[in-house]
């Protein structure tokens, strides 16, 4: 059946791909024409009346060879997008975290500027005047990352008879000498407790402060989730292709991820080796 061996082979003629999976594809072709020419002929057709029909009803040369190279081009663009977004994801989340944490660093500085301007502002006083609240709100509205400040006066520690052990203490239980707050758009889970105590002040400052750590963390780890969710994804494809797909692979692609498609091209290519060097003899 050289007519039929002819026709595969022209079929594939020039489709890039794997070349096992190729001889695969060819062989299962030929299977189906075999098994459709050898119908015919119980039919009563002759020999190449079976050909010719079967070549004609699985379809003609241009169109199957439009058909295979279309379908061998689909399976290579969509690999390469996979891996084009997750590379994407990993270059984003990269930069996103990057970007939020100079942005943090600088409000970090700012924080903490402003905490030190409060406690000059508190310096050798002994109660706040409305001149200072102005002075204090002013500081506060001024700020980006403030939300609410809290200032206690921990001269003495005691409240109602009851001993505090530590300035701590005394703050977690007692009521501010002022409190200033504002509403700044955030959600909640933005914002954290900016405790300052200073050694050689009467005072002691809670500051309410909204932190971009917290955005800076999940940026980086949805980020490079998707990047290894969809590249472990194009490890598994070209492993599928080249037919070395198997569960230990996808757990290596899986907890190793590039290192692991690494050591499977490395696997590789020892195979290849070993095979050309047992043909060399």
């Amino acid at each position: 059946m050289k007519q039929i061996e002819a026709y595969v082979d022209s079929v594939y003629h020039n489709v890039g791909g794997n070349n096992t999976e190729i001889q695969e594809l060819k062989a299962e072709m030929k299977s189906h024409l075999m098994e459709a020419v050898y119908e015919l002929k119980l039919e009563g057709k002759s020999d190449q009346e079976a050909i010719d029909i079967a070549i004609e009803r699985f379809g003609g040369e241009k169109e199957m060879r439009s058909i295979v190279g279309q379908l061998f081009k689909a399976q290579k663009v969509f690999a390469k997008w996979v891996l084009y977004i997750a590379l994407f994801f990993l270059v984003i989340s990269s930069a996103g975290f990057g970007f939020i944490w100079a942005v943090a660093e600088q409000n970090s500085h700012e924080i903490s500027n402003d905490a030190k301007e409060i406690f000059n502002i508190l310096h050798n006083k002994d109660g706040i005047s409305e001149d200072m609240k102005k002075e204090l709100e002013g500081l506060v509205n001024g700020s980006d990352d403030i939300s609410k400040i809290q200032i206690y006066n921990v001269r003495d520690i005691k409240k109602d008879g009851e001993s505090y052990t530590s300035i701590f203490e005394y703050v977690e239980n007692a009521k501010p000498n002022y409190q200033f707050e504002r509403k700044i758009w955030a959600p909640k889970w933005l914002f954290a407790l900016y405790p300052n105590g200073n050694g050689d002040s009467e005072w002691y400052v809670n500051m309410e402060v909204r932190y971009l750590d917290s955005i800076m963390g999940l940026v980086l780890l949805v980020g490079v989730a998707v990047y290894a969710a969809l590249f472990t994804i194009w490890a598994i494809i070209n492993a599928y292709h080249h037919r070395r797909l198997n569960i230990g692979w996808i757990i290596i692609f899986v907890l190793l991820n590039v290192l692991g498609y690494l050591i499977y091209k490395l696997v590789g290519i020892r195979g290849v080796s070993k095979t050309n060097s047992r043909y060399s003899y």
